[in-house]
C-alpha cells in the first residue's frame, strides 16, 4: 500500500465556544490540505469541548447538525479525509462521537465512544458501534480517547481483528493539576494501552489531543496537554506532540500501512511464532484513567 501524509491538529479547544473552535478547526484543515496531507485528524469533542455543559443544550445531530455539516463541507472543499470528534445529539441522548469523512464530504464512519471515563458518564450516553472503512488509504478504524484504555485493550484489539491498517483516535488527554511531566512523562502513561495493539496487529495508531482544559467535578478543571501520539506497526513511538495546555501545533507524519500478516484465528499462531506473549502485554496496561 502507498504512503500518505497524516496531519494531526493538536489544537486549542475552548469549552462552550463552538464557533471559535470550528473556525480554528477549519484553519487547521486548510493548512493540512495546503501541506499535502491526505487526512486531517482533529481532537475529541472539537466543537464544545469534552464534558462541557453547553453541549447538552446546543449539540446537533449527525449528519445534519452544524458541526457535522461544517466538517463535511471542509473535507469536500479541501479534497481530503477529515476525522474528528464532536458532540452528537440524537433525540434526548447526548453522545461523545467521532466521524470519518471522505474527500467528497461523505461520512464513511460514525463512532460513539464506548469506554467513557468516570467524569463523563453523567453527560454522555453509552456508545453502541465499532467499525472500519475500506478506503484507498487502507482499512481505517475509529475509536475515541478512553476507548483505547478499555480493559485488556479490547476495543483497539477488536479493530485489529476487523482488519484495520490504521486506527484513528480523537482524544482529550488531561492530567491532574500540578502534574510534573519531567518526572512522569505523559506519553509513557499511554504506551501500555496503545503500543501492544499496534505491535501485535502490525497496524498504526494515531491519537491527537486538544490543548486547553476541561471541567472536572472535583478538581474544577483539568489541563489538556496535547502530547499527541503515533505508534507504528512495530509498536514503536513514531511521533509525540509537544506537552502543555498552550502547546497548539499542527503535526505531520507519513503513514505507510503494512499488509495484514494474518486474520481471524491466524493471529494467535503468528504471535506464538514470533514469541509474543499477548496476555503479558494486556495485563501490564495501567489504570491511569480509572
Amino acid at each position: 500500500m502507498d504512503s500518505f501524509k497524516l496531519a494531526m491538529a493538536q489544537m486549542l479547544v475552548v469549552g462552550g465556544e463552538p464557533e471559535k473552535n470550528l473556525a480554528r478547526a477549519g484553519e487547521m484543515i486548510a493548512r493540512s490540505a495546503q501541506a499535502g496531507a491526505a487526512l486531517a485528524l482533529l481532537p475529541e469533542c472539537v466543537d464544545f469541548g469534552w464534558n462541557h455543559p453547553s453541549g447538552k443544550e446546543r449539540a446537533g445531530s449527525i449528519p445534519d447538525g452544524e458541526t457535522c455539516r461544517f466538517l463535511c463541507d471542509a473535507a469536500r472543499r479541501h479534497r481530503l479525509y477529515v476525522c474528528s470528534g464532536l458532540v452528537e445529539r440524537q433525540g434526548d441522548m447526548l453522545y461523545n462521537s467521532a466521524v470519518l469523512i471522505n474527500p467528497q464530504g461523505e461520512i464513511i464512519l460514525h463512532h460513539r465512544k464506548l469506554n467513557e471515563i468516570l467524569p463523563g458518564l453523567a453527560t454522555y450516553a453509552q456508545g453502541d458501534r465499532l467499525g472500519v472503512a475500506h478506503t484507498p488509504l487502507g482499512t481505517l478504524g475509529l475509536m475515541i480517547c478512553g476507548d483505547g484504555f478499555a480493559e485488556g485493550q479490547v476495543i483497539g484489539r477488536t479493530l485489529g481483528y476487523m482488519g484495520a491498517d490504521v486506527i484513528f483516535s480523537p482524544a482529550a488527554f488531561a492530567v491532574p493539576p500540578h502534574w510534573d511531566n519531567a518526572k512522569t512523562p505523559c506519553h509513557e502513561e499511554w504506551r501500555p494501552h496503545l503500543a501492544p495493539v499496534a505491535r501485535d496487529f502490525e497496524l498504526w495508531i494515531a491519537t491527537v489531543s486538544n490543548v486547553g482544559s476541561f471541567p472536572h467535578p472535583t478538581d474544577g478543571e483539568l489541563p489538556c496537554i496535547g502530547c499527541s501520539l503515533v505508534y507504528d506497526p512495530d509498536g514503536e513511538q513514531a511521533l509525540c506532540g509537544p506537552y502543555g495546555r498552550d502547546a497548539e501545533e499542527l503535526l505531520f507524519i507519513d503513514i505507510t500501512p503494512r499488509p495484514r500478516p494474518a486474520r481471524g484465528c491466524g493471529w494467535p499462531g503468528l504471535w506464538k511464532e514470533r514469541g509474543r506473549h499477548v496476555a503479558e502485554h494486556t495485563a501490564r496496561a495501567s489504570g491511569f484513567f480509572s
